[in-house]
């Protein structure tokens, strides 16, 4: 759902100071908007478990935050080779 216009985009207060001051910043806030104030920092996001850095370009004004950094881990399936699972029979 989009953010009414009138409002205008959200940003975590904390965020919106220490953009100002500093060029590498770590922040939990996902939500919060990509505006032009950004363009050339570093920031990390934190993703849940970690804080994954991210550089801002200008493609990506607009976008949230949360939208460039992944949650969740892909589910990799291991191959299972015959010999590894004759090792593992042992009677």
């Amino acid at each position: 759902m989009k953010r009414s216009t009138w409002k205008g985009p959200f940003i975590d207060l904390d965020l919106f100071q220490q953009v100002k001051t500093s060029k590498y910043i770590k922040t939990k806030s996902r939500s919060s908007v990509v505006l032009p104030f950004m363009l050339g920092k570093t920031i990390g996001i934190y993703n849940g478990k970690k804080y994954i850095s991210i550089r801002i370009t200008e493609d990506m004004l607009g976008f949230k935050l949360g939208s460039f950094v992944m949650t969740r881990l892909r589910h990799i399936y291991k191959k299972f080779n015959k010999k590894n699972k004759k090792q593992g029979k042992k009677k």
